[in-house]
């Protein structure tokens, strides 16, 4: 095994975008589609990437909650599968959950339990999330269309 190691982290740039969607095609073609009508409504709230010699390997996206004010929702994360098994994803969702509980904002998840826990996130009461940052009442919380989760 060849130890790769990815650049910083960045904000997404214009122009990433073929990038990051010939990435999550590669992942998860649900959301290709998530992140487009997120992006054509507005309500992304901030998308990441994790470059590497001029390739995208990693990124997440924010996407703003219907409710409650302020609170933020992971809508999409995917990393390249040259690169899973590697601790990058744990990572990159690591700073977020850190930046999370330092700047007071709560980002809420779903998804592999075990993965989110080591990346910081906590479990919130009888609701199947993931919370970094102050736990909203998981009664309140109202996603974006497309994003409420399953029953």
């Amino acid at each position: 095994m060849i130890l790769r190691f990815p650049e910083f982290s960045r904000d997404m740039r214009r122009g990433d975008e073929a990038a990051v969607d010939s990435l999550l095609a590669e992942t998860d073609r649900v959301a290709v589609r998530r992140v487009a009508a997120l992006r054509r409504s507005g309500r992304i709230a901030g998308e990441t990437v994790l470059p590497w010699q001029g390739e995208i390997v990693g990124y997440y996206a924010l996407a703003g909650m219907e409710a409650p004010e302020g609170c933020l929702c992971l809508a999409a994360l995917a990393i390249a599968p040259d690169w899973q098994g590697a601790g990058h994803g744990r990572r990159l969702i690591g700073m977020l959950s850190e930046w999370a509980r330092l700047s007071g904002r709560s980002v809420v998840a779903r998804g592999p339990g075990a993965f989110l826990e080591r990346a910081g996130f906590v479990p919130m009461e009888g609701a199947g999330l993931y919370v970094a940052g102050p736990a909203p009442e998981a009664s309140a919380l109202v996603f974006p269309p497309d994003m409420a989760p399953r029953a």
